[in-house]
This record gives C-alpha cells, structure tokens and sequence, in this order.
C-alpha cells in the first residue's frame, strides 16, 4: 500500500513539472565581485533602496583590517605605519546581483565560507539570520527572501569587536589570543541552487555526508558513507541513494545503489558500506593517493536530482604512547608548523594561491605535519594537505580565556558557541584524509599565573577549564568516534611561584601535546627534553606530542655570542642567531625521544598581533621561520631543510650580519652532505663530515681586512654537490679599533664606537641598568653620565669572569668601562690582564654617588689574544665595556 503511495506521488510531482535531470544539477554562483563595503555601522543599510554608490568597491574575499608591520626595510612594506588599519567593530557589505532564472522546484541558499566574527544578512529586505564565529562556513535558505531573474540586493553586518563583558561578541570564542581577529568577509560567498531533493545543506556548514575507514584487513578495506537526505516536496517521494568510489584512472573501485522512501519536508540518514580489494591507500607525503567520492541523489524515475563529489583517502592513523604515530600500521614520524592564515598585505582575506604558495614552502622545509592554530581554517589548506599528503591537527578557538570578568564558569552562550564551533569544524572536515584530530583547546592551564593586567580579574578567583573541557571532548567523540581529542597545555610541570597553582587539563583528552619555550619564556634550552620525560611519566599511557616550541628572530638583529645575555623575549633584542640556537637545542632533544607522536614548531611564518612590540616588527609575532610576507627564509629554516629532507642543502648562518664587529667569527653552516668545505677568499679552511643534525662549525675564523667571500660547498653521494655564498665584511677602522659591548646579546649602536655584542667571556651573568621590557610594555632606560654611549655603559657582565680576546700581535691599549652607583650584588674586585694584576680592590661605586660610566685604559701587549679575568675580593665584579685600540 506504502508503494502505491510513493508512486502516486511521483506521478503527481512529474505532473506538476517536476526539473528534469538537467535543471535538477546543483549549481553554484560565485558572488565574488561587485561588492560595496562601509567601515562603520549604517543601521538602514539592510533596505533594498539604501544609496550605496559613496561606499568602497570591494571584491570578496575581503577583510578591512591591515595588522603589522617592520621598523626597517626587513619586509617589502606593503604594511606600514602609515597605512595599518587595527579597527574593531561594524563594517557593512552589500550586493546587487542577478538571481537565476528559477524553476517551481528549485531550492536556494547562500553559502558564506567564513564572516568575522559575527554577521547578520539580509536579502532585498528579509532579514534571514546571523552566525557567531568567524572561522567557519554556514548556509541560510532564501527560499523566502530571493527574487528569481530579477535583481535582487544582498546586505551583511559584520562585526569583529573584540570581545568584552558587554560587547555583542562578549560569548564568541576566542576571547582572547596572541593573535588578530581579522574582520570582513574575508573567504569566498556564493548562491548555491538545488533540487527539492538533495543532500542536507543544513549540516552545520558540511557536505551532507560522512565517509570513514571502518578497518583495512587482509588488503580489504572497508568504509561506511552515511549520508544525510533532504526531501523538501510536500509530500512523500522515492528516492535512491547511489555511492561510488572513483580511482584516478576513473574505474569505479566500489558501489551501492539503495532505495529510500522519504517524508514530506524531513531528512533522513541514509549508511551503506564499501569494500574495496587491494586498496591503493593514502600514505602521507610519500604516496598521497586519493579517490574520488561520489554521492548522487536520484528520484524514483532515476533521473540525478543532486550530486556532490569529494577527493577520498583510504587510511588508518593511530597514537601509540611509547612509540607514536602509525599511519596504515606503519611508523611515521611527523614533524610540521604551527600555521596562521594572514599575509602581509591581506590579513585574512587570501587566495588559494597565497595557500599553496605557503604549502610549497613548508614542503621544501620538509614539513609532513600541519597544526592549523588556533581556530578552524578553510577548506583550500584542508583540500592541499589531503592533496600533497600532510597531517593535519585541528582545532577550535577556545584560547586562553572562556569567561569574562570576574566570572568563574563560562557562560551558557559561550558554551553553546563553543559546542557550535566544534560540530562546525568536524561536520565540515571529516571526510579529509589528512585529519588526525581534534583538538578542543589551546593553553587554557596557565591557572592564577597570569597577572592582574592580563586577566582583569579583581577577585582571586581562577576558573575551571576542565568543566568546559569535559563537555567538548565528549561531544568531539559523539560527532567523529574514529578520530582522537587532543588539547595543548602550556604550565603543567613548569617551575613556577610557590603561590602560582595551575590546573592539570591533558588528562581530559585522548593525545597530549606540550606548548614549552624552554630557552626563550622560561628556563635554559636544554630544560625540553627533562621536561617532555617528566610528562612522559606521568602519564605514560597517554601519546605526547611537542605542540609548540620555538623563539622570535629578528633578520635585522644579530649576535656574536648566543650566550652573550638573556634573550630579551618580550622586547626588542631577538637576534636570528638565537633562534636558530633554540630550535637546534629543541629539535635535538624532540629527535631523542621517540615516544612523542609529533612535533610542531611555532611558527611558519611571521604573523599579526597587537599584544607584542618585538624583534624588529611592530604588531608581529617574529617567531616565523620565515618573514610575514614570505621574502625571507630565516636561518633557522635551512636547519629544518637539513635535517627533515633528502633535498641536497648548504647554508651558511649569519649571511644578513655583514658588516662584522670582530675579525674573529665562528662559521656555522647548515649541511646534510657527507662532506662540507668551506672556503674564505678561495683557500680552504677544513672539511667537516656527518655534521651532528646537519650542523657543521668553524670556530675562529679569522677574517680578512676588507672583503670577506665565505663558500661551502657539500659533496654527496653518487658525486652531487650544492654550494652557498655570503660575503661578510671587516672594514680597515674595525681593524684598529673595536668595542666589545658587555652584558649584550645584540649590542647597542654607538655614537663615536662600533660596537659589537658580548662575546670572548668565560663565566658571569649579563645584567642591566635598565628596567626589561615586559608584556608589550617597552623597556625603561636610566639616565647615565660620563659617556655619550649611554646604551652600551647601560649593560654589564657581573660576577667571577674572564676574557680571552683576539687581538694582533703587538701594541695595543685596553679600555675597561665600569658603571657607579649601586648595582645588585655590587663590591670590590681585581682585574688582571696578560697575567698582571692592574687593579686591585676597585670598587666603582665609590668614585660618584649618580650613576656613570668610568673609563680606566692600560697598554697591553698581544701575543694574538689578550687576556682579562675579574676576580672579585668582596660582591660581584662588573665591566660595562671594553675597547681595544691598536692605533
């Protein structure tokens, strides 16, 4: 009875005009051009009849904002101080477009792949809805608002304020983040027509359908498709679902065809498994094989109402706690980037182009790993990494914070946004193969170790990530069971403050995985790997991975001693030498310890934020391995090359520090070759072999006056060979007189003195008179008598310590520069050079009560290096700087 029913329905839809195959074929209309855009809200700009014609032209993608910028000439500028826009609020997009000409049974939408942070629409007039968050796709039926063949106005708030306890995005995630929210329309929109039969368009933004590997036994895979059907006929229909699995050379590897009874006006979830015999399966970077999914729609004559096609690869990933990751059974070892999507330039609004540029350039790096931070990326990386074989980690923008104020539970809206954002990252997601996992959290465990101006919290309270947590892991589980929740930490088992209390939130996940910045924050470099084991054994049944990792380099800052001082993390001095010394330090330690199932250093590319004044950007997090509009590749960036690809590779350090402080050099050459020569002006200085993680050294190079033509040529087997050049210079008044600048890591500029950076010690502490810089707030310099090189006397080396400073042979004076004044830890010391004791019991706080700088010079004679050691008879001894003159 039920199918003379179906039938009669059939019959009376044909009747009525039902589309034809031909007409039925899903269709999308690109609304990328004719855009207007005001940067301000216009509360009557939503009527069809508002005059428009003063706005902008746009085209979309497009995104009002201009985040970041160099101080010199480090990048191409097209960001600059004059033309960066950081404006927060409402901006207004509208549309005139032609509608299709429509059928009686066409269905429509409009399909916006990403609005920051939240966007409210409405079509000549209709109000049809809003969406809050910023990071991922939703559709809106206009079936009640389009007028089809005619021109028909689209109109779009969009507002990305930053989020407050009483601002309209005070519950949209992220609240807060070492990163900029962009805002605008800033990926693709489009009219997208159906059939009344269809797949769901309603699925949280996804495709309507999810495809997973159950299993791969005895060379037989198995999938299962569910996908989900919409009938939007007012009656009952027949329908068949049809799946076919499509090899690249077109051969149909696997098919079903089911007949589905549907209700009027309801959905309804359809599954059918495949089994595909000897299964070309997709393997990484090595062999990233993909199918081609097609899933089709037929009404009961069998005429295709729609069909949607996706790239499809067969695989198993699992997470192994003491030996890592497995892909298809196999020990993989995945090694990759943190990624953020804005461009010098374009902020958030990129191309494809710009998407596969950037891939490119992690693949020649080496990279088969991606962590896409810290919010739900498009669909164009998604579709490349499933492409060209990359792992991908993703993730929802619950960063930092999840409350606003003084409040200690999240409220239910953000809960709500927050559960939202996550169905819409795995509906839209599931079906790539490069997914291995969602992670639920970023650095939600810093605990009561935030200071006030940070958080704004008045009343000593902390919040409870691991409610929140606990929610979005099981619903994570509900939505994809084949795939593992992980979340990033950043506190647990750090030396804190004996008050400092942290939660412990890697428990409430399946994978762990470690923010530490050993070296750069907190600690000594070398602290990672003491650090990784301890977690490792505390929980040793969960796999751990290294999540981020890294340090700021600046291209137009360097060092002549990594060990010359702290680093200066939060303000300016981030020379590029200590950078490339950070990631040799962790990368070694990640290498040694073959449990973790990943490592992703942080970052790619330099990118926007407007909590950091550092390096030599303003707005930029300068940990990128390569420079915010993707000129420069940093030194650090060749280490990687060479150590995580085959690809030959030679690369000398240091090639932007030209004009060198001191004739003595030590030359640092990144190689993966079996032999590495170097060569100065064209005679040989050494050959190194088998460098340890491709990093081969020559200590003390010793430069000519003048020109310097630095080249290493690596020889490798089968008689290839790669080469690189730098030319460093040494000019002939550095060769008379030079400065060494104490207590530095980057040295000052001097007024009358070339400096360079602390180098040539043994022992002591670098310190400063100045107050450091802290949390974007700049550093505080003291006023300093007696030297016009304030900058230089500012900085000293204190304690026990020696130096060993090369030095032509001959007559030369020595200059040694103290500070007065009271300094931490100050008294009495001797100072000996060459063996002779030239100053006994000195003590510059007694010779001026203000703070200044004294100069006390001697007459040495060199043997090729001179030699000063500081012995401290009461207290620490101190220099501020020490001149060399063989005039």
């Amino acid at each position: 009875m039920a199918r003379h029913r179906v039938l009669a329905a059939t019959a009376l839809m044909t009747a009525m005009g039902m589309a034809t195959a031909a007409q039925a074929q899903r269709a999308e209309q690109p609304l990328a051009k004719g855009w207007r855009f005001l940067k301000a809200d216009a509360p009557d700009a939503s009527q069809p009849q508002f005059d428009d014609s003063a706005w902008q032209q746009v085209q979309v993608p497009h995104s009002w904002n201009r985040v970041g910028y160099y101080l010199d000439s480090t990048g191409t500028g097209r960001n600059t101080a004059a033309n960066v826009d950081k404006y927060q609020g409402v901006g207004w997009y509208r549309l005139s477009f032609d509608a299709p000409v429509d059928t009686v049974d066409s269905r429509h939408w409009l399909e916006f792949d990403a609005a920051s942070r939240v966007a409210q629409v409405w079509l000549n007039g209709v109000y049809l809805g809003e969406h809050r968050g910023g990071f991922s796709r939703f559709r809106l039926n206009i079936a009640k608002a389009l007028r089809p063949g005619v021109r028909n106005v689209l109109a779009v708030r969009v507002d990305n304020s930053r989020p407050t306890a009483d601002s309209p995005t005070a519950d949209i995630l992220p609240l807060t983040g070492d990163f900029f929210v962009h805002g605008g329309l800033y990926r693709p929109v489009r009219l997208v027509t159906t059939a009344p039969l269809h797949l769901a368009m309603d699925d949280h933004g996804g495709p309507g359908f999810r495809a997973t590997t159950l299993n791969i036994r005895n060379n037989i895979a198995h999938l299962r498709v569910s996908a989900q059907l919409r009938n939007d006929h007012a009656m009952p229909v027949g329908a068949k679902l049809r799946i076919r699995l499509i090899g690249r050379d077109g051969r149909v590897v696997a098919s079903t065809l089911r007949n589905i009874k549907l209700n009027a006006n309801a959905d309804e979830v359809v599954s059918q498994d495949l089994t595909i015999a000897r299964p070309h399966l997709w393997s990484g970077v090595a062999d990233p094989y993909l199918y081609r999914l097609s899933i089709t729609v037929l009404n009961a004559q069998g005429q295709i109402t729609d069909t949607v096609e996706r790239p499809f690869g067969i695989r198993t990933m699992r997470f192994d706690a003491d030996h890592g990751f497995f892909l298809n059974d196999k020990p993989y070892q995945l090694h990759g980037v943190g990624y953020h999507q804005d461009v010098e330039g374009k902020g958030w609004a990129i191309s494809p182009a710009d998407v596969e540029r950037d891939v490119a350039i992690m693949r020649e790096m080496g990279v088969n790993s991606i962590r896409l931070t810290h919010y739900q990326h498009g669909q164009t990386i998604h579709d490349i990494a499933d492409r060209v074989g990359l792992i991908v980690w993703n993730e929802i923008p619950l960063v930092s914070a999840w409350t606003q104020g003084n409040a200690t539970d999240a409220s239910p809206a953000l809960v709500a946004n927050a559960r939202q954002q996550l169905q819409e990252l795995i509906r839209q997601n599931a079906n790539h193969a490069s997914v291995a996992t969602w992670g639920i959290a970023n650095e939600v465990d810093f605990g009561n170790s935030l200071p006030l101006f940070l958080t704004g919290r008045t009343n000593g309270q902390t919040p409870d990530p691991i409610p929140l947590l606990q929610e979005l892991n099981s619903l994570a589980h509900a939505e994809d069971p084949s795939r593992p929740t992980t979340l990033a930490t950043c506190c647990e088992g750090r030396l804190f403050d004996a008050t400092v209390q942290v939660p412990v939130v890697s428990q409430v996940t399946d994978l762990g995985g470690a923010n530490r910045y050993f070296g750069w924050y907190f600690g000594a470099a070398n602290d990672l790997g003491p650090q990784l084991d301890q977690l490792h054994a505390t929980r040793p049944h969960q796999p751990l991975s290294v999540t981020e990792y890294g340090a700021g380099g600046a291209v137009t800052m360097h060092t002549d001693n990594v060990f010359g001082a702290p680093v200066d993390s939060r303000g300016r001095t981030q020379p590029e030498e200590y950078q490339s010394y950070i990631h040799e330090t962790a990368w070694a330690a990640i290498k040694a310890r073959p449990y973790l199932y990943a490592s992703w250093l942080w970052n790619s590319f330099d990118f926007a934020t407007t909590i950091r004044a550092e390096g030599d950007g303003q707005d930029i997090n300068t940990k990128g391995l390569v420079t915010y509009d993707r000129a420069i590749r940093k030194d650090a960036w060749f280490f990687y090359k060479a150590n995580w690809t085959t690809a030959p590779t030679v690369h000398i350090n240091g090639r932007r520090y030209i004009d060198r402080a001191y004739q003595s050099n030590d030359v640092k050459i990144y190689s993966n070759a079996r032999h590495t020569t170097l060569y100065l002006n064209g005679r040989s200085l050494g050959v190194r072999s088998a460098c340890p993680n491709a990093v081969c050294e020559w200590k003390g190079v010793r430069l000519d006056v003048g020109k310097n033509s630095l080249r290493a040529v690596g020889q490798f087997a089968n008689g290839r060979r790669a080469q690189d050049s730098a030319t460093w210079q040494w000019d002939e008044e550095r060769s008379r007189h030079y400065a060494i600048d104490a207590g530095t890591l980057v040295a000052a500029k001097g007024r009358t003195i070339g400096f360079g950076s602390d180098t040539f010690f043994t022992g002591g502490e670098a310190r400063s008179a100045d107050r450091p810089a802290d949390y974007g707030r700049p550093a505080q310099a003291v006023p300093i008598a007696g030297s016009v090189e304030r900058d230089a006397m500012a900085t000293y080396r204190s304690g026990a310590f020696s130096y060993a400073i090369p030095v032509a042979a001959g007559q030369a004076k020595i200059s040694l520069w103290f500070l007065s004044g009271p300094r931490p830890k100050g008294g009495t010391f001797d100072v000996v050079i060459n063996g002779q004791t030239v100053m006994q019991a000195y003590d510059p706080a007694k010779e001026f009560e203000d703070l200044r700088a004294i100069q006390k010079t001697f007459a040495v004679t060199s043997n090729g290096t001179v030699r000063v050691t500081f012995k401290p008879v009461s207290g620490e001894a101190m220099v501020s700087a020490i001149e060399i003159d063989r005039r």
